[in-house]
């Protein structure tokens, strides 16, 4: 062989092994960066844990709130607000009512009319408008005007289906869902705005006052009967329907309860206790917190730069505005120290709330063999294309941990009120059932998450106690609770009886 072909063959040589080093270097730094990136996912995981007798202690810890809260105003993070709703539907309701949902950006009104005992409701129609945005930040008046004129229009549309009995008031049923501080069934003061609404002139104010002098100003003949906050409503809704209803849980973008208390038990109390010897509570338990909860560095962070840090920490780590976001976290730690997505890590990843808990759902939901939805919502929502199959099946592991931890915890806090209410034993041959009644598109549509939240209940009761508790869906409970709890506080209900 000549000088020249030994040359080029040592040439050649030294670049294969040039490109076979490349090779070797890119894998083992991939290799590293996988290693990585499933070290993140580990950590995350062994925080998000919530072992049996973790669980235990978070509903005991809620327990103790609940008596706290019960005990005096401001005792507890939890609020424990009293209703003053001390008598539920309780079927026999008669007559034509309407209601009223303010819960966000929409408000819903609704007719319902009710047949009596074994008829229950013999027809309903309902009509949700948006709220401007102008309206959304400017005065009481023109906010609870433009309502009113709303509810005006519909009530004119009131067709022969429905009847009203003669020389009868119309009544509603207000839901609102802003923190109030009630004094009766029918008034209550504003605490203060959520939601993107923010009116000073209201806070402080009783807002079934301010809706019924917009009411006379639209010249409508409306007597408010029930302000209800939507757990409530969902409630009185489900008991409506099944008697032994005695617990509502809303898991939807946030999440609360509200649960029958005895009245005695009640300390904070100081009127008459009630005939029925109930009382209502609206618990606010997206306000929980306890050092039981497993709370991740993520955690800490979203709540550090969320609108309301330190508050609302439960609702944090189980409620559906919030899921999507701890995902996106840990994904964006992923793409920024395991190179996860590649070298640069993807703009629209860094955008908060961008992944939302319907994709999440969608994601961790995905059956197919090649997990085609999860790459399509990468694709589509964070503009992240070409992911390895290997990749796709970690984030739906990773959405897995959240809505388990979200949904077992979950469970928790509903233990903690089955415990608070003596429905977690059996007592010696009784044949008790308890119903919870659950609202909010989170538990609705998250199949995942429904399923983990019931089979844990059932794991931490156990199967004699699981036989006794039922979970039901009580679809768009809040507005009909709303129309039902103006029904059982109507005017009118002593003629009906």
């Amino acid at each position: 062989m000549g000088k020249v072909a030994i040359g080029v063959a040592v040439v050649c040589g030294i670049a294969v092994a040039a490109a076979a080093a490349v090779v070797v270097h890119r894998k083992t730094k991939k290799s590293g960066r996988w290693v990585k990136a499933m070290e993140i996912l580990k950590e995350f995981e062994e925080k998000c844990g919530t072992p049996i007798p973790k669980l235990k202690q978070v509903a005991d810890a809620m327990i103790v709130e609940m008596h706290a809260g019960l005990a005096s105003e401001g005792g507890s993070k939890l609020k424990m607000l009293i209703s003053y709703v001390d008598h539920l539907p309780t079927g026999r309701e008669k007559g034509l009512f309407y209601a009223l949902d303010l819960g966000g950006t929409n408000v819903r009104v609704l007719r319902v009319q009710l047949g009596g005992k074994g008829r229950g409701i013999v027809n309903q129609q309902f009509e949700e408008v948006s709220i401007p945005s102008s309206l959304m930040t400017g005065s009481s008046d023109a906010l609870f005007d433009y309502i009113a004129a709303e509810l005006a229009k519909f009530v004119a549309q009131e067709g022969s289906d429905f009847k009203q009995s003669p020389g009868r008031q119309r009544e509603l049923g207000f839901t609102f869902s802003f923190p109030v501080m009630q004094s009766s069934i029918a008034s209550g003061t504003l605490l203060r705005w959520t939601k993107g609404f923010s009116i000073d002139d209201m806070v402080g104010q009783d807002v079934v006052a301010e809706l019924a002098k917009a009411m006379e100003r639209q010249g409508l003949d409306m007597r408010i009967a029930a302000l209800v906050n939507d757990t409530v409503g969902t409630l009185a809704g489900g008991r409506y329907n099944n008697n032994d209803v005695d617990a509502s849980v809303i898991l939807g973008t946030g999440s609360n309860a509200a649960y029958v208390e005895r009245a005695h038990a009640i300390p904070k109390w100081h009127g008459l206790l009630p005939k029925s010897g109930e009382m209502v509570i609206n618990m606010e338990w997206g306000n929980f917190r306890s050092s039981h909860l497993p709370l991740s560095d993520y955690d800490h962070a979203l709540d550090t730069e969320s609108l309301n840090p330190g508050e609302q920490i439960y609702e944090k780590v189980i409620a559906g505005m919030y899921l999507g976001e701890i995902v996106r976290r840990v994904l964006c730690r992923m793409a920024e120290e395991a190179a996860f997505f590649g070298d640069t890590v993807p703009p629209k990843l860094e955008e908060p709330f961008i992944l939302g808990t319907p994709i999440m759902s969608a994601m961790h939901q995905d059956t197919s063999p090649d997990l085609k939805v999860v790459a399509s919502n990468l694709k589509d929502i964070l503009e992240i294309s070409n992911t390895s199959l290997r990749m796709r099946k970690v984030i739906v592991e990773l959405c897995n941990i959240v809505a388990t931890r979200g949904a077992r915890l979950s469970a928790a806090g509903v233990l903690g009120i089955l415990k608070k209410m003596g429905r977690d034993t059996i007592k010696g041959g009784e044949k008790q059932k308890t119903v919870i009644a659950m609202d909010g598109g989170l538990y609705e549509h998250y199949t995942e998450y429904r399923e983990c939240l019931e089979n844990t209940l059932n794991e931490l009761v156990g199967e004699e106690v699981s036989r006794t508790i039922e979970i039901e869906h009580s679809n768009d409970g809040s507005g009909i609770g709303a129309a039902l709890l103006a029904a059982s506080h109507s005017q009118y209900l002593e003629t009906d009886e």
